[in-house]
């Protein structure tokens, strides 16, 4: 085997144009397969630490309370002891932390938009305070300053919200302003708080949307909930892969325990309210989640950009295989009377045919290596520079105003050994010709 990756390098380095051309062909696809993979690893960590600071836990119990048969009110009656059973039986445990949820219209003097009012106690919320980030005015208001207004912490006083930059925009307020917020409540009634702007963040692609934050006891107020309830308990777990056994376990565990459990739908709460009103059933039942039922809406960006990555990167490698194989043939033409030679003093069909394959093999591996190194370390150079995208439409996409890659090492050698492997394919006809040629006929080839 020595002998032939000797002879497979030498013949690399006489060919030395050819050899430059197709390693830097492999070299470009092999680098735009890994960061076309950061970038989608890096979406879905973007989304798993956006959903479960904003909308979800890694898993979720949350409740739905129907007092007559056509009623879909998000509510745990009781949450402390569904909470107790969480922590008692949940392997891996981080932290559980209570959510208020409703759905209301928000409406400013300007103007108004329907959105998904989470409650929070923002000094239980840290993982909340990691990923929020606050808007600077200008990000929201024509001919703003660039300073920073609001304060998280002013969640904590009575009839107070955050609201995002987008927002704040079509309502036409800033911090300081009022809101009023109006929504049904269990009795059929309509119910109506105002609540200051203590806060506005920075936007967080569709999320942003609908989403803003008020402190917990307002939107007890707002639905006139008894106290001890909640709507979801979020629970973190310090290995979010195991979200789905833990929802399994949980739902068996809740069943023994007298609960009713709704039938798992991957869908968003507020996609579940037409289809709890409804069924016939009175009473309450806990629907358990995991963070991607909760966010599963933006499966389709995730989805785009792996269709996009191997779609490219596909017709790339064709490309490419059609290229090397042209490359081999040239060889073996060029070469018949070396192998002629070769077969003549007794090396075997299988031999030659072992010996152009060692030579497509180590193109591939030099070209590949090449671009894997490149794309390892230029997506890294990337990520730790924080760069600033300035297309709003990219950043809804993201999820983010930053550009955020996620590079791993298995996906580097992934790369390299895919498209060794599709190098070494591609020349398995010529070599397979050139292996098939008899010894008198190729040495006297006029070459």
């Amino acid at each position: 085997m020595r002998l032939y990756f000797i002879i497979a390098i030498r013949n690399l380095t006489q060919a030395r144009r050819r050899t430059l051309l197709l390693s830097l062909a492999i070299s470009l696809v092999t680098f735009l397969l890994v960061f076309l993979l950061s970038l989608s690893r890096g979406l879905g960590e973007t989304i798993i630490q956006s959903a479960t600071a904003m909308a979800s836990g890694h898993v979720n119990v949350a409740g739905w309370f129907k007092a007559k048969a056509s009623d879909a009110w998000p509510n745990i009656q009781g949450a402390e002891a569904v909470r107790q059973i969480i922590q008692e039986n949940t392997p891996d445990l981080d932290c559980v932390i209570a959510r208020d949820r409703a759905w209301a219209k928000v409406i400013s003097e300007r103007h108004s938009l329907y959105t998904s009012p989470s409650g929070v106690d923002i000094r239980k919320e840290k993982r909340f305070r990691d990923v929020l980030q606050l808007a600077r005015e200008s990000e929201y208001k024509d001919g703003g300053k660039d300073v920073v207004k609001g304060d998280f912490d002013r969640l904590n006083e009575p009839k107070t919200a955050l609201i995002f930059a987008g927002q704040a925009k079509r309502l036409g307020v800033e911090v300081g302003d009022y809101l009023t917020i109006t929504t049904p409540t269990g009795s059929g009634r309509t119910n109506t708080i105002d609540v200051t702007v203590a806060a506005i963040a920075k936007d967080m692609g569709f999320m942003s949307n609908w989403s803003m934050f008020l402190r917990s006891q307002d939107v007890h107020d707002l639905y006139q909930i008894e106290p001890g309830s909640s709507s979801v308990l979020m629970i973190y777990l310090k290995d979010p892969g195991k979200a789905e056994e833990v929802m399994a376990q949980l739902s068996d565990v809740l069943k023994q325990k007298g609960f009713r459990i709704m039938d798992h739908e991957a869908v968003p709460f507020f996609m579940k309210f037409e289809t709890v009103a409804g069924e016939d059933w009175t009473g309450q039942k806990l629907d358990l989640t995991i963070w991607k039922d909760e966010v599963s809406y933006l499966d389709w960006i995730v989805n785009a950009i792996d269709g996009l990555s191997f779609f490219l990167v596909g017709i790339l490698m064709a490309i490419i295989a059609v290229g090397i194989m042209n490359s081999m043939w040239m060889s073996v033409r060029e070469r018949t009377r070396e192998v002629g030679t070769v077969r003549a003093i007794g090396m075997t069909r299988k031999g030659v045919l072992l010996l152009f394959l060692t030579e497509a093999a180590l193109l591939g591996l030099l070209g590949t290596g090449v671009g894997g190194l490149v794309g390892l370390g230029l997506t890294a150079l990337i990520d730790a520079a924080h760069f600033h995208v300035p297309f709003e439409a990219v950043q809804v996409i993201l999820m983010s105003d930053v550009l955020h890659l996620s590079v791993s090492v298995w996906h580097v050698l992934g790369a390299m050994g895919l498209f060794t492997l599709v190098t070494a394919l591609s020349a398995l006809l010529p070599s397979f010709r050139a292996s098939r040629l008899e010894p008198v006929t190729a040495i006297h080839h006029p070459g």
